[in-house]
């Protein structure tokens, strides 16, 4: 049915010349000192349909009135509409809710605010005829005092040119179209392993560790039969992988409204300080000087629920579980959620994540249910398990300061340099090492002889204190291993020739490098990308940085880096509306917003990093490519370069 529903859109935009088939006005009566009744009127064009608040939103979209959130005011019930028609729709196949010729919607405010003089709201609507459908986001700003009607905030001149100037004339779009065909092809194996590793050092924390052979023992021994007990421990296991799985289809739903949704919550500032704020949190309580629990009720509730018989018991039981484990898989779970939003695969990347979690989560429940007799060969549980915690707690320190440091490249505080957060890193590193050794311990920890794992462990995280304090204290060391979480090189506090990856020459605005490749006679390599971006950095540290690819970079292209995720505010004369073939319309006040637009209007994506090849002229030199390998990238550039109007490639640029 959303196929159909598509087909009909595009008829619609490709027809331009029809006039708009609902037409709003707006009326304000006042009916006492601080109440006042708004009323909407819609004029429908002959043969047109507007759904209803109440149609079945499996058909058309139902009209919502979407109020700006303010403290001046506030709404008395909800959106009252007149009477509707409910008959079956040819377009949809299903009885639906709507108006003919004319609707009415009435919503009553009370003003708090005395001074309080306008109200802004959205009206979200559909429109069909037997043909044809549109979708509609009706900006309207209502003024209370009679002065002025209902007016629609419509797009002015200097939007739709600057609008205009978003939109290349690309040539060659048969590439375009095969990089799309392949998108989401980045390593759902490897998100698989993340999450599943994660749910592994889960296993191993005293919220669920202990748990293992009580639950499999308890499925074995209440069952009437060994066969049917095995069943029991099983279908625990699938519903732990479900329940995790679960969690994640909320943010397929927030990824579906706007592809560029995930990653503006991924670079938001005051999330990633909410993040870095919460993962501290998280930190200190691995370290013991707090627990972290859900409400109780939770637990209790679900724990009664799960005396039921049957699956349904069974489900109940492992959402306890879920519950009642929380204050060890959280922090685990907050990593997995926010590796996700920064990383391109979105809610498709956290669902597999959470799924390799459950399965890591459930696996030892099904496994020691099928061979009882590998319970033996468990460890006791103990002291290890605070030892797992605190390793946890530490790197979750390290994590936080990851989002930190989003915070400030994106909003250019400065604060966060790289030699800074290599710093930090270093003392984290070198703080584990202490504790691993006995040196010092945290509060409620008993004093136990050191296991020759731990001594193992200590070792390793000496190791690693040095190799960050060479990165720290030294140019040359560029921490190749941890590429991408450290702010980029031009970052820093030493004086920088550039403030380009690697001291590349590149521009960031479209127009000023578009004008230098005319000049120079280039091709242009577009560079989408973002400062809180982890695989932009990768690239730029480990596949640009190699010698051939370098001076690819640096002796025959125009770079055009765009970060789509920068919050700076554009200057007033260069902020503007801009409407989506839908109907939507996106204010562009920051540098983000202008480039992020600009990379979905004309190449259909929201991902980075993202690289295109082309010409000044706007023609494609071959398809897009995103995060790869070196020797991939190379030829990528090569093959462009061979497509490039007289930039004929030197054979010396082959030898690899």
């Amino acid at each position: 049915m959303k196929t159909w529903l598509l087909f009909f859109i595009g008829i619609f935009y490709l027809q331009a010349q029809i006039e708009e088939p609902v037409v709003w006005k707006s009326r304000v009566e006042q009916l006492s000192e601080d109440r006042y009744l708004l009323t909407f009127e819609a004029q429908i064009a002959p043969k047109w349909h507007l759904y209803s608040q109440f149609s079945n939103p499996e058909g058309a979209i139902p009209t919502e009135f979407v109020f700006e959130n303010s403290a001046a005011y506030k709404l008395i019930g909800s959106v009252k509409e007149s009477e509707s028609i409910t008959d079956f729709d040819e377009v949809f196949e299903m009885d639906l809710t709507f108006f003919n010729e004319r609707a009415l919607f009435q919503q009553e405010i009370q003003i708090i605010d005395n001074e309080f003089n306008q109200i802004q709201l959205t009206i979200n609507y559909q429109a069909c005829d037997d043909e044809l459908c549109i979708f509609r986001n009706e900006a309207l700003l209502i003024s209370l005092d009679g002065t002025s009607s209902a007016v629609a905030l419509e797009l002015d001149e200097k939007s739709r040119i600057l609008s205009s100037e978003l939109e290349l004339e690309l040539t060659e779009t048969q590439f375009l179209e095969s990089t799309l065909a392949k998108e989401g092809t980045y390593a759902p194996f490897n998100i698989f392993l993340l999450g599943f590793f994660g749910g592994l050092l889960a296993l191993l924390t005293p919220c669920v560790f202990p748990m293992i052979p009580l639950t499999v023992s308890f499925f074995l021994k209440q069952s009437n039969s060994k066969s049917k007990g095995i069943f029991n421990a099983l279908l625990y296991a699938f519903f732990i992988v479900l329940i995790y799985v679960l969690l994640s289809l909320p943010f397929h739903f927030i990824d579906s409204l706007n592809p560029e949704i995930l990653n503006n919550l991924a670079t938001n500032v005051i999330l990633n300080m909410l993040f870095f704020v919460v993962f501290v949190f998280f930190a200190f309580s691995f370290f013991g000087f707090y627990e972290l629990t859900l409400p109780t009720q939770w637990g209790s509730k679900t724990d009664e629920a799960s005396t039921v018989r049957g699956g349904l018991g069974i489900f109940f039981m492992a959402l306890t579980l879920a519950i009642v484990s929380f204050s060890c898989t959280g922090p685990i779970l907050g990593s997995l959620l926010a590796g996700s939003l920064t990383a391109e695969g979105g809610a498709f990347q956290l669902s597999i994540g959470m799924l390799g979690f459950g399965v890591a989560l459930g696996l030892p429940f099904g496994l020691f249910a099928l061979f009882p007799n590998t319970l033996k060969a468990l460890p006791k549980s103990g002291g290890w398990m605070t030892t797992v915690k605190v390793v946890l707690g530490f790197l979750e320190l390290a994590l936080a300061l990851k989002f930190l440091s989003n915070a400030d490249l994106v909003a250019h505080w400065g604060i966060l340099k790289r030699e800074i957060f290599v710093g930090i890193w270093t003392l984290l590193a070198f703080g584990l090492t202490l504790y691993l050794f006995g040196i010092f311990r945290f509060p409620n920890e008993i004093k136990m002889p050191l296991s020759r794992v731990r001594k193992l462990l200590a070792v390793g995280a000496l190791i690693l204190t040095s190799y960050l304090f060479l990165g720290f204290i030294s140019e040359e060391n560029k921490l190749r291993l941890f590429s991408g979480f450290p702010p980029p090189e031009f970052y820093s506090i030493r004086a920088q020739e550039s403030d380009c990856p690697l001291g590349l020459d590149c521009y960031k605005d479209f127009e000023t490098g578009k004008k230098v490749a005319l000049e120079e006679k280039k091709p242009i390599l577009l560079d989408f990308t973002g400062w809180a971006c982890v695989n932009c950095r990768r690239m730029e540290e480990n596949v640009w940085a190699a010698t051939e690819v370098y001076e690819l970079l640096k002796d025959r292209y125009i770079i055009i880096s765009l970060y789509v995720d920068d919050r700076e505010v554009l200057d007033p004369e260069a902020q503007f509306n801009y409407q989506y073939p839908d109907g939507r319309i996106k204010e562009i006040n920051t540098i983000g917003k202008k480039w992020a637009t600009f990379q979905a209007v004309n190449f259909n994506t929201a991902s980075q990093p993202f690289y295109v090849q082309m010409t000044a002229e706007g023609q494609l030199l071959n398809a897009p490519i995103q995060y790869t390998d070196q020797l991939t990238f190379k030829n990528w550039l090569l093959s462009g370069l061979e497509q490039a109007p007289k930039t004929p490639v030197k054979a010396q640029y082959f030898n690899y």
